[in-house]
């Protein structure tokens, strides 16, 4: 199947060295999205590797099925399903946080501003409560927190207030490009080049699929599934994202000491943290969606648990 819309990995060479595969082993794509970073893992595993790889988007589903490769096993499931996996069962765990590019470009997924489509913004459009079901029953107050929180805008209060009025009044916006001109409005100041409805956008997608809450629950199952030496490799785009990986390798790279017993032994730390990673001036160059992305890389440490 060929699709319209196309996408660019982001840090593909960097990934890959951080995570420093062994061909025999077994490897974890926690969001499979077009395959980028699951294509080049594969070309550097023997027959018998494993790629096992996470996705909502039945589209990357889709996408995994038809790569026709038996050593990748795709999962339609969010990478918090990470945890379900046996202990000690991977050599290095990838999670590209971002939303790929058919996701955004396509306007029936309801992502974007630049193209008008329905507000929807599930990551899985089979399951789970849409962006216009949630916005027709929130309150002002909740609407607010959700803006304010995930998208750190200033003009949160006001945005809230004016879709609730406007919901009262005559209905929700038809689409996402009317829901962006709403936002625009009230969004008084904004930074250069950047849309006005850019952190509305982002905060109501992150809402909607529990982004924050799941990569939490996933990176906690990274510390189970990982194997001694194995490396887990993130990508983030956002602040909010990398600010919760970097004090989960920070919190699991130091001895814990138990205050109500000075004397005993520490907890033995579970990673030690390899270092960040900036898109560089080329690949920013070639492609713009890799300006803000961050590299975090850490290794497990331990016989494991």
């Amino acid at each position: 199947m060929t699709l319209p819309w196309t996408h660019t990995s982001v840090m593909l060479s960097e990934a890959l060295e951080a995570l420093a595969i062994h061909k025999d082993d077994t490897y974890i794509d926690a969001t499979f999205g077009r395959g980028g970073h699951a294509r080049e893992i594969l070309k550097k595993l023997s027959s018998q590797g494993t790629l096992i790889a996470f996705d909502k988007d039945l589209e990357a589903v889709r996408v995994a099925q038809e790569m026709g490769d038996a050593r990748l096993k795709i999962h339609h499931s969010g990478f918090s399903a990470i945890c379900e996996l046996p202990a000690n069962s991977a050599a290095g765990v990838l999670l590209d946080l971002g939303v790929s590019s058919p996701q955004i470009d396509n306007p029936a997924r309801g992502f974007s501003f630049r193209f008008d489509g329905p507000l929807d913004m599930r990551m899985d459009s089979t399951r789970g409560e849409s962006l216009a079901e949630w916005l027709n029953k929130a309150s002002v107050e909740e609407i607010a927190r959700v803006i304010r929180e995930y998208g750190e805008e200033r003009f949160a209060n006001q945005i809230a207030k004016a879709i609730v009025q406007r919901r009262d009044e005559k209905g929700l916006p038809s689409g996402t490009s009317e829901l962006a001109k709403l936002v625009g409005e009230h969004v008084r100041t904004r930074e250069y080049g950047q849309d006005p409805a850019t952190r509305t956008f982002q905060a109501f997608r992150i809402h909607i699929n529990q982004e924050l809450d799941e990569l939490k629950e996933a990176l906690e199952g990274v510390i189970k599934v990982l194997k001694p030496e194995g490396r887990l490799a993130v990508i983030s785009f956002h602040s909010l994202e990398d600010r919760i990986v970097k004090q989960f390798i920070a919190n699991h790279s130091k001895d814990e000491y138990d205050r109500r017993q000075p004397f005993a032994a520490p907890k033995v730390m579970a990673l030690r943290a390899l270092g960040r990673v900036r898109a560089s001036a080329e690949e920013v160059k070639a492609n713009p969606r890799s300006r803000s992305a961050i590299l975090r890389v850490a290794q497990r440490l331990g016989t494991g648990s």
